[in-house]
């Protein structure tokens, strides 16, 4: 942070105190024995040895396969939502509530999570999700009878608790393990799993469980695909426990630094939150977050009921439809995560993406009635390419926005954000679409995200996360070290693996 270097390339203590300051995290008190401790580890934060751990990819991608397989049970109900309507003899409002279980649950428990992600750390909370999401998966075997209805509900419930454990990780991943130059690309990749989980669960189930008329048959389908489930959730379960680790040996970039020089006992989790609301870019972000991301559960809730409303007997191809949004939204997704890695525009690029949101769900809307399917596949794969590719970008734009706050409470309150308007949004247009037709309710959407891209216009571009690096670098520079990035010293082409 912003501060001359004193003789022999160190901070005085005064100059270590404003660096303090200016990351606010320890109060200008004269004379205080705590902060001038802080700040002394402020200083040593900048000439502390940033390297990149080869481990951090082995990380990602194993987070980024349970969260698959958490998101493909979140789904798996919806994409062939007629189906298990007639197999447990409930209504569709019952089936959509399966999904909506993940919304609900989340809203309560994200803060008592926030709170053990930030004084546990990262692998308490992988193994807790991990595990929740196994223990569901098997509980749902046990609900392969029509009466046994609440057996399903208890085990989608249990997925959705894991669940709680997994959404606001990305940021929090990519933060800690990886280096300035990558951690865009890196949340994307934490993000693209659970995209990816959905679009598997619009893929694979109507494959799976073909709507059959014989009871016992479609008992038999349905326990292929919870067997599958269970078997691949227990051992990513046993993968966590294996591979899994709190953080690298060493820092990743200046930033993670002077967060990890930052003394425990300094960080309260209230005062966070505190600031968090009162940051008012941040909360204009997580109410247009809220609003995106609360159109694309809505839609992919209800989209089966939309595709066979228009299209009647073609529930595999309204799953590959789910599946060409997804799939075009995880391009999306890591193209965004480069691009800002390679430009750092990020409200520049959230506007963009979220007007061409908006684009995408006018031209679904008034396109899916027509009657081509192709048609339908185009304008949402449209749809999918910005919707979806939007999400990682809310995560690092807040991550920005809230330096050096904890990634993960600040992802947490984006996805509370979710979670309210998914639930108030799948109801509503559940019921606009039962009175008044798909394309009302479709519209009902698209007046959100016009609403959405108009606040977004007004979040200023406080980038504090990008100004911590680049102060660091000139400090670094500036005590006769090389700055950390892809060739700095301290990071080597032959990084060392934790």
């Amino acid at each position: 942070f912003p501060g001359q270097v004193g003789t022999g390339g160190e901070l005085s203590p005064a100059e270590a105190r404003r660096v303090a300051c200016a990351a606010g995290m320890v109060q200008q008190e004269p004379g205080g024995a705590a902060g001038l401790a802080a700040a002394a580890g402020e200083a040593a934060a900048g000439t502390a040895e940033v390297r990149l751990s080869r481990r951090r990819w082995v990380v990602v991608l194993l987070f980024s396969s349970y969260s698959l397989c958490n998101a493909f049970q979140w789904i798996q109900y919806s994409s062939i939502n007629n189906v298990f309507l007639r197999f447990y003899g409930v209504s569709a409002f019952a089936i959509d509530w399966l999904s909506m279980s993940y919304m609900l649950t989340y809203i309560p428990l994200l803060f008592p999570v926030a709170w053990l992600l930030d004084k546990r750390g990262l692998r308490l909370i992988a193994l807790a999700g991990s595990a929740l999401n196994a223990l569901g998966a098997w509980v749902k075997l046990g609900s392969l009878k029509p009466h046994l209805f609440p057996v399903t509900v208890l085990g989608q419930v249990i997925c959705s608790l894991a669940q709680v454990f997994i959404l606001g990780m990305p940021s929090h991943i990519a933060s800690v393990w990886f280096g300035s130059h990558e951690v865009s690309t890196a949340c994307s990749i934490a993000v693209f799993g659970n995209q990816l989980g959905i679009a598997v669960g619009f893929l694979v189930p109507p494959v799976l469980v073909p709507n059959v008329e014989d009871v016992e048959k479609l008992a038999y389908h349905i326990s292929i695909m919870f067997f599958m489930t269970a078997g691949v959730a227990t051992a990513l379960f046993i993968l966590v426990v294996i591979v899994f680790k709190e953080k690298p040996l060493h820092p990743p970039s200046r930033a993670q630094a002077l967060i990890q020089s930052r003394p425990p006992e300094e960080y309260s989790y209230v005062q966070s939150i505190l600031r968090l609301l009162r940051n008012a870019n941040f909360l204009l972000l997580m109410v247009t977050y809220g609003l995106n991301t609360g159109c694309f559960y809505a839609l992919s809730t209800l989209l089966n009921r939309m595709v066979i409303h228009h299209y009647p007997g073609e529930e595999v191809n309204a799953g590959r439809i789910g599946l060409t949004i997804i799939l075009s939204g995880m391009v999306g997704a890591l193209i965004s995560g480069i691009w800002l890695d390679r430009t750092k525009t990020y409200k520049q690029t959230t506007l963009v993406v979220y007007i061409m949101s908006l684009a995408g769900m006018i031209a679904y809307t008034f396109t899916l009635s027509l009657g081509h399917l192709w048609v339908v596949f185009v304008t949402a794969g449209m749809l999918g390419f910005f919707m979806t590719g939007y999400l990682p970008l809310g995560f690092e734009f807040a991550a920005e926005l809230t330096y050096p706050e904890s990634e993960g409470t600040s992802s947490g309150l984006l996805n509370v954000s979710a979670q309210v308007f998914g639930i108030a949004f799948t109801i509503s247009q559940g019921q606009i679409m039962d009175r008044y037709g798909t394309k009302a309710g479709n519209i009902f959407l698209c007046s959100f995200l016009f609403l959405g891209t108009v606040m977004t216009a007004f979040i200023k571009a406080d980038l504090r996360r990008q100004q911590a690096n680049l102060d660091n670098e000139q400090t670094v520079i500036r005590s006769g070290e090389r700055p950390e990035g892809p060739r700095s010293s301290s990071a080597p082409t032959g990084c060392s693996a934790q």
